[in-house]
Parts: C-alpha cells; structure tokens; sequence
C-alpha cells in the first residue's frame, strides 16, 4: 500500500473542512430559514426553481455518500481502470496518480456541492442575490480540472 501523500492530506483537510463548515452553518440557520429556498440554478447562476427547506439536505447527503465511495475507491487504486502499458515496473506510478486523481475530484466536489449549500442558504437568508453567472462555469473548471490533470500526467507514465 502506497502512503498517501501531503498533497492528498492537505486536499482531504481542505475538502473535508468545507464540507463538515457548510453543514454547521445550515445547522446554525436552519431555524431561521424561510421556508422556500433557491433549490435549481440555470447555467447563469440564476435561481429558476424554489423549493422547501428540507431539499438543501440534498447537498450533505449526496457529499456524504461521495466522500464514502471515493475514499473506498482510493483505498483500491488496483481496481481502477489503465491503459494496457501497466506493468510490474510502472504500477505503483499508476496507482499514485490514479488515486491521486481521485482525491482531488473527491474535494473538489465536496467543495462544489458546499459551495452549492453556501449560495443557496445565502440567497435565502437575503445576505448576497447569489455568486452570479461565473459561479457554475468556475466549478465546473474544479470538478473536471483535477481529471485532466491527472489524464495528462497519465500519459507521462511509461
């Protein structure tokens, strides 16, 4: 087993500290939400659907069940999938990235789906109109950056 790396424990600490920040602030308003709030986004960044204050649960739950899977999933680097040139000599490089990859993604849609929960209690509670068109564009770019990275770096291995 490959020790995980400081880039992949300072992603973790990030990661994991905006998810669980994102959740405490909705337990700390929760009782001063009003009972509609922003619950769909076009991509501007505009609300186009409200819905009850319960479907902002959505965002932790689906965060929590991300963060399980992916950290399951780098646990096993060996299960993922490579190109045929995997061998012996290369394998651990492989996995490295591969799992490297993976933890990055796991953030940064721990980060996203935070941010989400962010703007929508925001937008709710009246204290900003919303993060504005460049929002959605921005994590997008932070949810699929991580898997181009790590696909270039892929293609450096032999």
């Amino acid at each position: 087993m490959i020790q995980k790396t400081t880039s992949e424990r300072v992603w973790d600490m990030i990661g994991l500290s905006i998810y669980v920040g994102s959740i405490i602030l909705l337990l700390v308003v929760w009782s001063s939400l009003p009972s509609e709030v922003p619950a769909h986004y076009n991509f501007l960044g505009e609300v186009d659907r409200w819905g009850k204050k319960w479907e902002l649960l959505i965002l932790p739950v689906v965060g929590g069940f991300l963060l399980l899977m992916m950290q399951a999933l780098e646990k096993h680097p060996e299960a993922h999938n490579y190109p045929k040139r995997l061998n012996e000599s290369n394998a651990e490089a492989f996995y490295l990235n591969s799992r490297k990859m993976l933890n990055q993604l796991k953030n940064s849609s721990l980060i996203v789906l935070s941010a989400i929960l962010i703007e929508s209690i925001s937008i709710a509670m009246d204290w900003i109109n919303g993060f504005g068109k460049w929002f959605i564009p921005i994590l997008l770019i932070g949810v699929f950056l991580p898997m181009l990275i790590g696909l270039l770096k892929q293609r450096k291995i032999r």
